[in-house]
């Protein structure tokens, strides 16, 4: 049973899209340092040691991990293994305009994913509730300028954007649709522990797929360390402990419309690094964004 949205709530999903927005700069500072493949696996390896003191009981071999191993086998393809992995490999051969852009279409999907496979129907509150939202998105990107959206050309790097996309759809509504046991979903450190330990089988695949296909090879520095330890830390331990609870309390539709903060986030973040102040663009998208957000909650 889902929730009205709560200022609690709201908050809860506000800060995923902001520690997104860091990943997204720290994974384009060091695209060229760190293969994208070998960045994700070893941002969740790092996660796998944070959490290991909090749910190390999961681990055992009597433990209620392993009966429930396809449905956390498939969280942890789907959250942890090809996410931020398309991610990370979009940023390779895209640009930020065009990431961002196809990554604004996560509501969309989220609502065409729940009507086609888990009987959710889509309101007209949902509808507009996107339509606002998606604007504020295509405010941000155009930088108040709708002419420079038309200059927009797709490359494989949106496809990756788009897969990821739809990854994050079918992993929020897996989300939604309880069947484990109740100690683990309501032990946060054990239910992320659980699709990490397989997340870690599949984007270490694709890891060693990378190295024996390309000519990969990282770059070791202070700063590449840094952003191992923020992108473990913050987008996946943090980001991932509010997101799951957030969704829980007012379901993936809702949830969703807070995606559509990360590029306004990325946007103030990079004004915030190159010294350039907020406009006015800006605090119409926040408008949009958030009425958008709060046009789709209402019942």
């Amino acid at each position: 049973m889902t929730q009205r949205l709560t200022p609690a709530t709201a908050l809860l999903l506000v800060v995923p899209p902001l520690l997104w927005a860091g990943n997204a700069v720290v994974g384009r500072l060091v695209s060229g340092l760190v293969p994208p493949m070998t960045l994700n696996f070893l941002r969740w390896a790092l996660a796998f040691l944070i959490l290991l003191p909090l749910a190390h009981r999961l681990l055992r071999a009597d433990s209620d991990l392993w009966p429930n191993w396809k449905r956390f086998a498939m969280l942890g393809l789907l959250g942890v293994g090809c996410y931020n992995a398309l991610q990370y490999l979009a940023l390779k051969t895209s640009t930020p305009l065009n990431v961002t852009l196809v990554a604004a279409s996560i509501p969309i999907w989220m609502l065409i994913v729940g009507s086609l496979f888990f009987g959710q129907r889509i309101s007209r509150l949902q509808l507009v509730g996107a339509l606002l939202s998606i604007a504020g998105v295509l405010v941000v990107l155009s930088r108040g300028q709708w002419a420079l959206l038309m200059q927009v050309q797709l490359v494989p790097g949106d496809v990756y954007v788009l897969l990821a996309a739809l990854a994050w759809a079918f992993y929020s509504w897996l989300l939604s649709q309880p069947n484990e046991p109740d100690h683990i979903r309501s032990d946060w450190a054990a239910f992320l522990m659980a699709q990490i330990v397989f997340g870690l089988v599949w984007s270490g695949a694709f890891a060693a797929g990378e190295w024996a296909v390309t000519d990969a090879h990282i770059q070791w520095s202070w700063p590449v360390i840094a952003a191992l330890i923020y992108v473990a830390v913050g987008p996946a331990v943090l980001a991932y402990r509010c997101w799951g609870l957030g969704v829980q309390r007012v379901g993936p539709a809702t949830a969703g419309f807070f995606s559509n903060l990360t590029p306004l986030f990325a946007a103030l973040m990079s004004a915030a690094f190159l010294g350039e102040l907020p406009r006015v663009y800006h605090a119409v998208a926040f408008v949009l964004i958030v009425g958008g957000i709060v046009v789709s909650s209402r019942k």
